[in-house]
């Protein structure tokens, strides 16, 4: 049972959107890391999906206690126990050596290593359970999801586990037939109330709207070679067809998510949007979706 499911994270959709609107190779970088992961994380959630087993599934934690933030990729609560997983989706070679990882194609430069992040993290959940007075056994492990991963010397005394090895560790979990009680649903409650909004590990780039590429991008390819055509927007690129309508809106949403702090005004989002013509088919949408506030040149939309 997916007791929190994963969603994408506003630092990624910022990203995602400063990818398409800006040519910034630190941001292309940035953003192709970050959606990696994310894809990651996605895939080992459709192994998730095969647990049959009375289980509750908790994804994409930020905790603090003590003063020290830190994060949680997946969490498995049954019976007895408590898996936790850091999900890695790497899809060069590795080599382990004396308790570092490297890149197989450069010996000599050292990777971050997941199996202490997630000793930092397990050693964090520990002492969040006892501060809520929940005791439970951790079994922490980092999952390479990536089935083109190799890391060379693996260690068989750490909690790795690969992509080849998921079917029969799902199998294993399923095995497990204890039924959860009302204390798990308690303990699954309490720690998403405890789940920190504000990320301190965000690092967003610096941008400005004028630096910002203008226009309806396709829902589809997030390409913009959209054409307006009576009622709907097609892509020449994918032909993907959106009402116009529709696609507004997803634009609106953009431009509050990149500028929270601007109002939503018609001349902003017939600036914005860039397609739409006349301006007055944009204040039709807006006044059809959104309260209006103030008055004539001071009138905006909430």
């Amino acid at each position: 049972m997916f007791y929190k499911p994963r969603t994408e994270s506003q630092e990624l959709a910022i990203l995602k959107s400063l990818n398409n609107r800006m040519n910034s190779p630190e941001v292309n970088q940035t953003f192709y890391t970050k959606n990696k992961g994310f894809e990651g994380e996605l895939l080992f959630d459709t192994w998730l999906e095969k647990l049959e087993c009375p289980c509750l599934v908790l994804n994409d934690f930020l905790f603090q206690v003590n003063g020290q933030f830190f994060q949680i990729d997946s969490l498995v609560i049954v019976n007895n126990r408590i898996y936790v997983f850091e999900v890695k989706n790497f899809e060069w070679d590795a080599y382990y050596n004396d308790k570092n990882f490297y890149y197989k194609d450069n010996p000599k430069k050292e990777m971050s290593n997941p199996l202490l992040q997630l000793e930092r993290a397990q050693s964090l959940l520990r002492q969040l359970l006892h501060k809520i007075d929940y005791s439970i056994p951790l079994y922490p492990s980092v999952v390479f999801i990536n089935p083109e991963f190799m890391l060379y010397q693996a260690p068989l005394d750490q909690p790795l586990i690969f992509a080849n090895q998921l079917n029969r560790f799902v199998k294993n979990l399923n095995s497990n037939h204890s039924p959860l009680g009302q204390k798990h649903l308690q303990l699954a409650a309490k720690l998403v109330s405890l789940i920190e909004t504000e990320n301190p590990y965000e690092r967003l780039p610096d941008f400005r709207y004028e630096e910002l590429r203008k226009g309806i991008c396709c829902a589809g390819c997030c390409s913009f070679a959209v054409e307006v055509k009576d009622s709907n927007c097609i892509c020449t690129n994918c032909n993907h067809i959106e009402k116009v309508e529709a696609a507004v809106l997803r634009s609106v949403k953009e431009f509050k998510l990149l500028f929270p702090n601007e109002k939503i005004t018609t001349r902003n989002i017939y600036d914005w949007c860039q397609i739409i013509e006349p301006s007055r088919k944009i204040q039709r949408i807006l006044t059809k979706n959104y309260t209006k506030v103030g008055v004539k040149k001071w009138m905006y939309y909430e």
